[in-house]
Parts: structure tokens; sequence; C-alpha cells
């Protein structure tokens, strides 16, 4: 998916990153965004349909990991603005972007802490995928987002998979 230049920009983007390296960088993110949306849903959906004896402790955990999601959707939309693309949106944006897949059934327990697994490691890959645009154009800022996403979710997976084994 292209991601398209804002139009009417007052200024241009001037940040020591060339334009055609902003771009990449941005398609990369814009994947990034989609997979920590379509997670973002994914665990928030279990929040709220989770039961069984550890009801609790995963309505609780799952809160948690939604919340940060939350916050880290917004950071990866606003470092893609900050390069001077448009930050992709709508559901049919995301389901053309992410590699997370939906859930639509209610699966017990342990299957919704296995799917989780699942995606928070589709999250790292698709994060360590777009760290090479990111640093071939000396981009700093946007490789410290990707390294802080990927670290997240790894541990986030780990914590995930020793509930289940």
């Amino acid at each position: 998916m292209q991601t398209a230049e804002p139009k009417n920009t007052s200024a241009p983007v001037n940040i020591g990153i060339e334009e055609s390296d902003r771009q990449a960088i941005a398609e990369g993110l814009s994947r990034l965004l989609a997979d920590t949306y379509s997670l973002y849903l994914k665990t928030h959906y279990f929040h709220w349909n989770v039961t069984g004896p550890m009801f609790h402790s995963l309505h609780q955990m799952f809160e948690e990991q939604y919340v940060e999601l939350a916050t880290a959707v917004d950071d990866v939309a606003e470092r893609i603005r900050t390069l001077g693309a448009v930050a992709p949106g709508s559901y049919s944006q995301f389901a053309e972007l992410s590699t997370v897949p939906e859930t639509r059934d209610v699966p017990e327990a342990s299957e919704m802490v296995r799917l989780l697994v699942e995606a928070n490691e589709a999250v790292v890959r698709t994060a360590r995928a777009a760290f090479p645009a990111a640093e071939r154009a000396n981009d700093e800022a946007t490789a410290d987002l990707i390294t802080e996403r990927m670290r997240t979710h790894e541990k986030t997976a780990w914590m995930l998979r020793s509930m289940i084994q």
C-alpha cells in the first residue's frame, strides 16, 4: 500500500531524511500500525469474552495489554505523521496491511492465550521487517520506536507462552 503524502502541506518536511527514505519507513510503520491495531482489537475482544477458572487473571492481563497497545497505536501513527505521510486508519486499510488474523469466534481461554502469543510474534516480525529502512536512513527515532515495540511484543509473547506450557 502506498502511503499518501498529505495534501495542502504548508511547509515541507525537512528532518534530515530524504523523502524516498521517509516514504519507505512510513510504509513499514503503516504495516506495524495495522498489526498493532489488529492485535489491540483481538486483545480487547478476548478481554471482554474470556471465561473459565483463570477469568480474573486473564481479564486483568488482557486489559493491561490492550491499554499498552492503545498507546502504541498512537505512537506509531504519530511517527508516520512526523515523517510527512498519512497514517492509515480504516478497517479496510488495516485488513489489507495486517498480518494478524482476525478471530470471530470465542475460543477457550487457553486458545485465546495461544492466539495472542502468535499475534504478538507476528507484530514482532512486522516490526523487524520495518527496521532496516529506518536503519539505512539513520532514522534513530523510528529505530528506537521499532526496537521498543519488538521488545514489548517479545516479552508479552514470552509471558503468555509461559501460561500455556
